[in-house]
C-alpha cells in the first residue's frame, strides 16, 4: 500500500477524516505574470499534450518556479522525492511535488503543500492520493515538532488546478477550480498559501 493506492473514500475511512467543500480563496487577488512565465507557457503549452511528464515540465514546473520567485524564494520545491512516514499505514511513496517552508535541503523538512499530477487528466482520481500525501506531510511535521498544523494540497492537470486543505482531521475541498486561462488567479492562490507560513517579524 502506497499513497497512490488510496481513493478519496478509502483514505477518509482509513484515517477517520471528515470531508467538506468550501470557498478556500474567496478574496484572492490575481497577480501579474512575469514576462518569462508567459513566454515559457506560450512555447510549452503546444508541447504539453502528449504525456503527464510533458505537462509537468512545460506547465506545472514554470508555474511553481514563478510562485517561488514571487514569494522571494522563501519556499523550496521538491520533485519526485519520497515521503516515507508510516509504511504500516500506507503513508509511503514518491510525491510529484512537495513545497516546504525551508531553504533547499537534502531532506524534506516542514512540508506545507503536496501537489499531484492528475493521471489521465482525471482530477477526481487524484484526490485520494493527494489527501494521503497531505496526511503524511502533517504527520512528518508533528513528528519533527515544526508547529505546522495545516497542510494544503493540489491536484492538477496543468490546465486545471483543484486545491484542498487539511486541518486536524478535516479535509476541505475548494469549491472553485482554477483554469490555465486564469493563471493570474492560480498564482494568487499559491501566494496566499505561502504567506501563511512566512516567518513573522520579531516584535519588540
Amino acid at each position: 500500500m502506497t499513497y497512490g493506492n488510496f481513493t478519496l473514500d478509502g483514505v477518509c475511512r482509513a484515517f477517520g477524516l471528515t470531508i467538506r467543500q468550501a470557498h478556500l480563496f474567496a478574496d484572492v487577488q490575481p497577480l501579474d505574470l512575469p514576462r518569462w512565465l508567459q513566454d515559457a507557457l506560450d512555447k510549452g503549452m503546444p508541447l504539453a499534450l502528449g504525456s503527464e511528464k510533458a505537462r509537468s515540465e512545460f506547465i506545472i514546473v514554470p508555474i511553481l518556479l514563478t510562485s517561488r520567485e514571487l514569494a522571494h524564494d522563501s519556499v523550496s520545491i521538491y520533485s519526485g522525492q519520497r515521503l516515507d512516514v508510516d509504511p504500516d499505514s500506507g503513508l509511503i511513496g514518491e510525491c510529484d511535488f512537495i513545497v516546504t517552508a525551508t531553504p533547499p535541503l537534502p531532506l524534506i523538512q516542514a512540508p506545507i503543500v503536496c501537489i499531484i499530477e492528475a493521471k489521465k487528466n482525471d482530477i477526481e482520481t487524484g484526490l485520494g492520493q493527494c489527501v494521503a500525501q497531505m496526511l503524511g506531510a502533517l504527520r512528518l511535521n508533528q513528528r519533527d515538532a515544526t508547529g505546522i498544523e495545516t497542510i494544503f494540497g493540489c491536484v492538477t492537470t496543468g490546465e486545471i488546478w483543484q486545491f484542498l486543505k487539511l486541518e486536524q482531521n478535516d479535509i476541505i475541498i475548494d469549491q472553485e477550480r482554477y483554469y490555465i486561462d486564469n493563471i493570474r488567479t492560480i498564482l494568487g492562490v499559491l501566494q496566499v498559501i505561502f504567506a501563511q507560513y512566512a516567518p513573522q517579524p520579531a516584535t519588540t
